[in-house]
């Protein structure tokens, strides 16, 4: 995974800005905003790895869930004429339409040919 670290089932992005000599990113994959920075890779990555530490402890002291990333389910816009075709196809070979989409969602990210699926 380019240009990303994980600390705790969390996703920092990682960029570099040459204007003010100095790394910065972001938590990816869920809505609250929080960003990082350092003057090398090293402070980066500590800066990310405190970020994260103090969101967790600030979300237990507000007794409030922290936000997870990839909580499992994912809403995609495919159009009316691709939906009905897919829970057509679905209906045929007796799945329903989550199964279709994870089945070959795990093929196409596996390199797996869809074709005859």
């Amino acid at each position: 995974m380019n240009n990303m670290m994980q600390y705790k089932d969390y996703f920092g992005s990682i960029h570099y800005s040459d204007d003010d000599k100095i790394f910065y990113g972001q938590v990816e994959y869920i809505r609250s905003l929080i960003s990082f920075e350092g003057e090398d890779v090293v402070s980066l990555r500590a800066s990310f790895q405190e970020a994260i530490d103090d969101y967790l402890a600030l979300c237990e002291e507000k007794s409030i869930e922290p936000e997870k990333p990839f909580r499992g389910s994912f809403n995609v816009r495919v159009g009316s004429q691709l939906h009905r075709q897919a829970a057509l196809f679905a209906q045929q070979r007796g799945v329903n339409l989550n199964k279709l989409v994870t089945d070959a969602l795990e093929r196409y990210l596996k390199g797996e040919s869809l074709e005859n699926a």
